[in-house]
Parts: structure tokens; C-alpha cells; sequence
């Protein structure tokens, strides 16, 4: 495809909650953002993406924005964003933000307006329908249904999400005009672009009939019902005429639900978007992303295949955004390499194994430093509204109390979301005050002072990685392959141009391998656990290497 400014970004994934405090009151904020500016620029980032920092109570952190136009004020102001705009552009890093457009709060003034006037405007801006009972049996994303009655009326509205979080009736053109000069008044104000939140919930099937229940509650998913629906193409379509291609903006789709047939309209030439997440890989451990109190047993095959497949047709299309954590995922260590997630040969190898992929690479704060799962011992220990309805849902469908502790603890959102961990110490330097939700581990090896005064560390090896990259364009741009594999445990894909050829090798298990290799090849990268020899590549447990090839 044709060369776009976005495709060399380094993107980096800040959770404001969580990624450094200001002020002692426990919660991440702006001026905590840009007091650490300069560590971003050192590691190599070229561009933030900060979770929303919008006004909200907060019901699903964040992603239930009741002014779209204004901070939340445990982040800070308006002033403060500005400054942390100008703080970027010094240093070449640009900014993303959250676009969360399928729902807002209930407490946004659009809804209460609703509320308080039935025969107001605002009363269609969102989805409601009179009736005396729940008018079918769709269930939400954070479980039980979609509808919610109002307290003095016959009356319901409709939310894929949380009950806080009422989804707005993108039917309504007024309402997409709201929101179109919402987004370009954020573009004008000079942020580079969004990444664009459940955009694929935003069109629903306009029958509302029930469908087959598929639990114990008697509801059915409303992912069947009410995402990527028939239809959508023409309100997104809108959205990237309206907004994203008047100001060259790039565009980053949280779009579950799109086939890889669809991606040409999602990512092609003229797609809606400039890249999209694939969640097959991230959520190969679970029964599907919405059910994850039903883990999935997975092999070092299912996950090279999977992301085979993805590269492969994302590739074919556009554009891609590889990533292997965020905020809505357990880390990766605990997912991906399990018994040896605090193994530092191990974990360069997971980072060497995604980050070369084709795409702009994402990497989320703590990533850098191998952060691990937590270990909670109550319920009351989560804050998490999805991890919490997980824990009842699995314990309806059977799992034991512990179990499904159990089940929380290793798949909660939670586990990304705290603090970040800059330094040995009780509030790991994120605050001088009370987290506001308890750290991972205190360690003296997973915190940034450590392991940026270790040449060998984890991070050091990424700012080597994202180094390389940039030097390297072949890697950003370059095609993607697959050779054929011997080793079901050893992963293998190649960049490659007209003029050079790199060979990622990755060796996912705890056992050596030999790879038959009967070509000259340098080693650019490497975990220490890769040697070269006339015929073949030997990688020791775990071993990795990025090796350029001779033509």
C-alpha cells in the first residue's frame, strides 16, 4: 500500500489512572503524563494513546463521558492538556485520544435532558422504547440486559455496556452532527487522531426481536444483534468523509466482530480507518471475548496460527496494529508464557516475537518492564465492573466460589490497570499518596529506575528494538511472510523488499530447538539464546532472534 506518516509511529498506551500521580491523591493525572515525557522520548515513542481523560463519574473508568469537551477533574484542565500538546510536540511525540461515540454517560447533560422531557429532542439522541416489560432478551457486554427501565415511566432504554453507559441512536443525523463537530473541534485543537472505541456497536438490528438464549439467565448475546450490523458502512463512511480525511487524522478501530473479508472496507485504500486491532490472538485463551469465566486450553501453535492468519489478511487489505497488551487485557507474561513469566530470556523473546509484525506496533505502559498478573484473595479487592460480573456469571454457569476467583484473578482487566511500576518502593513512585487501586508487586527488578540502569533489562531491549525499527525501514514497511516451520514451538516470519530480507525467529517453549537454516544471516537482535551455524539456527529455551539475510 502506499506510504502514510502514521505507518512509522511507536505507539505507546497510557492509562491515565495508573500511569503517574501529580498531586498525592492517588489517581494518574495530565501533569503526571508530562512530568514523564522525556522517559517515553528516551525509550523511542513517537506517539501516545491516553485512555479517555474526559469528564465522567467514572462508572466504567473513563468510558462513560458525560462532557466531551472537558477534563475530568482528578486528570486536571484543559490548560493542562494544552501544555502536555506543546510538552509533545517538543519532544516529536503525538498525541491520541479515545473516541467513545456508541455510548455516553447517563449522567451526560444529553441524556438528563432526555430524562427530565420526554418530548425533547434529546429523547431521541439515545434508544429508548415504551413498554411494560424488557422488550427482548439481548444481553449486555457486562451482563444481564441491555434495557434498563426508567423509575416513572413505562419506558426503556437500551445499553450494550454498562446501565451507566446508555448507547446513543447514531439513526438520528442530528445527533451524528453533534458528534462530527465534537471530533473536529479535538482534531482543530491539534491531536493527531483517535483511537476509536466499540465502534462496531454503533448500528443495531432495528427488529429488536429476541433471539435463542445461550445461558442460564435466558438472555443471548447482544453482540449478535448489535455489532457490525448490516448498514453500518454508511454512518461510518460518514464519520471518515465528516472528520478523519480532511485532517489526514489517524484512526486506530477497536472493531470486534469484522470478518477479514470485510477488511478491505475497514482498512483498504479508501477504509473508514487507518488500522485496526485484531483481537483473535489476545483472546485465544477465552471462549470469546465477552466470556472469558470459560477459559480455552491453547498451544504455541494455535497462537502463531492465529496471528498468521491475521497478518496475512490484514496485509492483504491495509494496515494493522500489533499489540500484545492494553487495558482491557491480563498481562502478557501471565497469559502467554505462564510458568516462566518472570523469566527475562523469555520475555524478550514474547517482545521480539510481536514487534516486527506488519503494522504500527502498541506497546502499553508496564509492558516494557515484563508487569505481571496480580494475585487478589476477595472480590472486593476488584474494581473492575467486567471482572465482577464475570465472578457471578461463572459462578452461574457452575465454577465454585474459588474458581472462579480463580478465573478473575488471572483474566481481570484489573491487571493492567495498576499503578505503573517506577521504582522499589511501597507506591512503586506512582504516588505519594494512597493508590487508588492496590499495586501489582513491589519488585526490585520489574520497576523502570532497575532496569534502566541495567544494560541487559527487558526495557533496554526494547528501546533497542523500537531503535532498530526506525533504522530499518523495511521493517515498517516492508512485506510480511511465513516460511514453513519444522518446530511447532518455534515461530518464524520474515520482512522483506526488492533489496533486503530479516528473518524474526522465535523459540516459544522451554526446550532447544534446531532450525534447518542453510543461508548466510547476521544477527541484528538477539536474546543471547540464538547461534548461526553453516546449516542450521540453534536457539537455546526460549531463544530469539532477529537476523538479516543475505539475498
Amino acid at each position: 500500500m502506499e506510504n502514510k506518516w502514521w505507518q512509522s509511529e511507536i505507539v505507546y498506551q497510557i492509562y491515565p489512572r495508573s500511569f503517574q500521580d501529580s498531586n498525592g491523591d492517588g489517581i494518574g493525572d495530565v501533569r503526571g503524563i508530562i512530568s514523564r515525557l522525556d522517559y517515553l522520548a528516551e525509550l523511542g515513542i513517537t506517539m501516545i494513546w491516553i485512555s479517555p481523560i474526559f469528564k465522567s463519574p467514572m462508572a466504567d473508568n473513563g468510558y462513560d463521558i458525560s462532557d466531551y469537551f472537558d477534563l475530568a477533574p482528578e486528570f486536571g484542565t484543559m490548560a493542562d492538556f494544552e501544555e502536555l500538546l506543546a510538552e509533545t510536540k517538543k519532544r516529536g511525540i503525538k498525541i491520541l485520544l479515545d473516541l467513545v461515540v456508541n455510548h455516553s454517560s447517563d449522567e451526560h447533560p444529553w441524556f438528563q435532558e432526555a430524562l427530565k422531557n420526554p418530548q425533547s429532542k434529546y429523547r431521541d439522541y439515545y434508544i429508548f422504547k415504551e413498554a411494560n416489560e424488557r422488550p427482548n432478551n439481548w444481553r449486555s457486554i457486562f451482563g444481564g440486559s441491555v434495557w434498563e427501565k426508567l423509575p416513572d415511566e413505562e419506558v426503556y432504554y437500551y445499553h450494550t455496556f454498562h446501565k451507566k453507559q446508555p448507547d446513543l441512536n447514531w439513526e438520528n443525523p442530528e445527533l451524528r452532527e453533534e458528534i462530527y463537530s465534537m471530533i473536529n473541534q479535538w482534531l482543530e485543537l491539534g491531536i493527531a487522531g483517535f483511537r476509536v472505541d466499540a465502534i462496531t456497536f454503533i448500528k443495531k438490528d432495528l427488529s429488536f426481536k429476541s433471539i435463542e438464549p445461550d445461558g442460564v439467565d435466558g438472555l443471548a448475546k447482544c453482540t449478535k444483534t448489535s455489532r457490525n450490523q448490516p448498514g453500518i458502512e454508511v454512518f461510518l463512511k460518514e464519520l471518515q468523509e465528516r472528520c478523519f480525511k480532511p485532517y489526514d487524522s489517524v484512526t486506530v478501530a477497536e472493531a470486534p466482530g469484522v470478518g477479514y473479508d470485510e477488511l478491505d472496507d475497514f482498512i483498504g485504500p479508501d477504509g473508514f480507518f487507518s488500522m485496526i486491532f485484531d483481537f483473535k490472538a489476545a483472546d485465544l485463551d477465552v471462549a470469546s471475548g465477552t466470556e472469558w469465566f470459560k477459559p480455552v486450553a491453547w498451544t504455541p501453535e494455535d497462537l502463531f496460527n492465529r496471528l498468521k492468519t491475521s497478518q496475512l489478511a490484514i496485509q492483504e487489505s491495509g494496515w494493522g496494529a500489533p499489540f500484545i497488551e492494553n487495558h482491557d487485557q491480563n498481562r502478557a507474561p501471565s497469559k502467554y508464557l505462564k510458568d516462566n513469566q518472570t523469566n527475562p530470556v523469555a520475555l524478550k523473546a514474547l517482545a521480539l516475537l510481536y514487534f516486527y509484525l506488519y503494522g504500527t506496533p502498541f506497546i502499553y505502559q508496564g509492558q516494557e518492564i515484563g508487569m505481571v498478573n496480580f494475585e487478589r484473595e476477595s472480590l472486593d479487592d476488584f474494581d473492575d465492573i467486567s471482572s465482577i460480573d464475570q465472578y457471578h456469571r461463572g459462578m452461574a454457569e457452575g465454577l465454585t466460589a474459588e474458581e472462579a476467583l480463580a478465573v478473575i484473578n488471572y483474566r481481570s482487566r484489573d491487571n493492567s490497570r495498576t499503578p505503573m511500576q517506577w521504582e522499589d518502593s511501597p507506591s512503586v513512585g506512582f504516588t505519594t499518596g494512597q493508590p487508588w487501586l492496590a499495586v501489582t508487586e513491589q519488585s526490585s527488578v520489574r520497576n523502570v529506575a532497575a532496569q534502566m540502569a541495567d544494560p541487559d533489562s527487558l526495557w533496554r531491549f526494547y528501546q533497542n528494538l523500537i531503535a532498530v525499527k526506525k533504522e530499518t525501514p523495511v521493517l515498517t514497511h516492508g512485506q510480511i511472510a511465513f516460511p514453513e516451520r519444522t518446530e511447532e514451538d518455534v515461530f518464524l516470519y520474515r520482512r522483506y523488499d526488492e533489496d533486503q530480507a530479516y528473518l524474526v525467529i522465535v523459540n516459544l517453549s522451554g526446550q532447544a530447538q534446531t532450525v534447518v537454516y542453510p543461508r548466510p544471516g547476521e544477527l541484528v537482535v538477539t536474546n543471547q539464546g540464538v547461534t548461526i551455524t553453516t546449516n542450521d539456527i540453534k536457539l537455546a529455551p526460549f531463544g530469539a532472534a532477529l537476523i538479516k539475510e543475505e539475498c
